[in-house]
């Protein structure tokens, strides 16, 4: 296990480049293996998440090769429809192999998934939408059995606009016969991303980004080479660490009209963003402002994988923040930490009042869960003396190397073995 020593005080400035978005890989991994050639995917992070699905991939029998900065899966050689226990229950995003196996093999064999401990997040969404395809499920032994023998395009509507459930949806009508209609479906960046890799595969799909999607299911789906979008979260973590600091930076690559929630909430505190196309520059005031009222929502709503990062800014901004969560119902399990900091939370049922103090001062910590680890990183660049974030391969999980991109914008962070004491 790993630590982060943060040194805080130093206001970030310089340039970086935003990295291909974790919530776009992993999808995109579990449809590769839709496609009967090899699928080839250009900057895929170097990030546990990524290297677990992998494995995953491996077991099945997929070949995977890795060279340089391309990732190439090959789904020729895919032999088995049941997912490893073990690395499934590590990863929350294994989930996304229920419907691409069921779109290639017509049976799957799933681990109820793991992941970061912030809610229940049940597959029963999930589940539904595909049984609405003509799958027969039932559970057994803590697993999911899924048999698609008699699978059809349908009509599936979501009680909830779940973004694995409408991507699981439509990976696993990309290749069975006839339309499938989404109803309510999530609208985030992310499923029109796997929208165009699965299309860039042969897929017939429209409509990803709106409450409706429509699925021509095709009988075969080919290779192709594709780069995944930019990763809005981890350029929000970014924007948000040189805000806390007073800091200048400027992200490359940059997914600009995807973080307009984001952005918006940074101005409402004082900060000034700019950008162009595919490249955002922040300039941030000496002290923030409170943002006022801050509800997580689904996309094009304010994103909940950004709540962590903005109640840790909001903790030395100016005034008094209301941040209600709507998405996770557990997703405060930071807060008892940036308390620990000299933070000012109140916290009850899914709503934090944090009324801004002048300073906060470092202390050791933990990382619970992947947003919340990286809101403490975040309070540690602008508190007095050091913080130590334990659990440092909790925050490896969505971001790569982030004490390495920390320190090229003039951060003081370092990564050290952690040892029981």
């Amino acid at each position: 296990m790993e630590k982060f020593r943060v040194e805080g005080g130093i206001r970030l400035t310089g340039r970086t480049r935003v990295h291909c978005a974790k919530n776009a890989v992993l999808p995109i991994l579990a449809g590769a293996i839709l496609a009967d050639d090899p699928v080839t995917l250009l900057d895929c992070p170097d990030i546990a998440d990524v290297n677990n699905m992998v494995r995953i991939l491996h077991t099945l029998g997929c070949t995977v090769r890795g060279e340089g900065s391309e990732t190439l899966v090959d789904a020729a050689t895919i032999q088995s429809d049941a997912m490893p226990e073990g690395l499934s229950k590590r990863l929350r995003s294994s989930v996304f192999m229920m419907g691409a196996l069921l779109g290639r093999m017509r049976r799957a064999v799933i681990p109820y998934p793991g992941g970061c401990e912030i809610g229940q997040r049940p597959i029963d969404l999930h589940l539904a939408g595909l049984s609405a395809l003509g799958v027969r499920i039932r559970e057994e032994g803590g697993l999911v059995l899924c048999d698609g023998e008699h699978m059809r395009g349908g009509e599936v509507h979501l009680d909830y606009p779940s973004v694995g459930a409408t991507e699981n949806v439509m990976m696993a009508a990309a290749r069975i016969p006839g339309r499938t209609v989404i109803h309510n479906a999530a609208r985030e960046p992310e499923i029109a991303d796997l929208q165009r890799f699965l299309n860039a595969c042969g897929a017939r799909i429209e409509g990803a980004g709106s409450p409706t999607i429509l699925i021509d299911g095709v009988s075969r789906m080919h290779g192709t080479i594709y780069r995944p979008m930019p990763d809005r979260i981890e350029a929000g973590t970014l924007l948000a660490a040189a805000a806390i600091t007073g800091g200048e930076i400027e992200l490359m690559g940059a997914p600009v009209q995807e973080l307009g929630a984001v952005t918006a909430k940074l101005r409402d505190m004082g900060c000034r963003v700019d950008s162009q196309p595919g490249r955002m520059r922040l300039s941030a005031p000496v002290r923030l402002s409170a943002p006022g009222q801050l509800l997580t929502q689904p996309y094009p709503g304010f994103p909940t994988d950004m709540q962590a990062q903005m109640l840790a800014l909001s903790c030395v901004a100016r005034g008094t923040s209301i941040i209600t969560e709507t998405v996770f119902e557990n997703r405060f399990t930071h807060v008892g930490d940036l308390r620990r900091m000299g933070a000012d939370i109140v916290v009850k049922d899914r709503t934090a009042v944090v009324r801004g103090v002048g300073t906060l001062h470092g202390a050791t910590v933990a990382a619970r869960d992947l947003r919340g680890g990286a809101a403490l990183m975040i309070a540690g660049l602008c508190a007095q003396g050091e913080t130590v974030v334990e659990n440092a391969e909790i925050i490896d999980r969505g971001y790569e190397r982030l004490e390495e991109t920390l320190t090229d914008l003039g951060a003081d962070v370092r990564r050290e073995r952690q040892t029981d004491e």
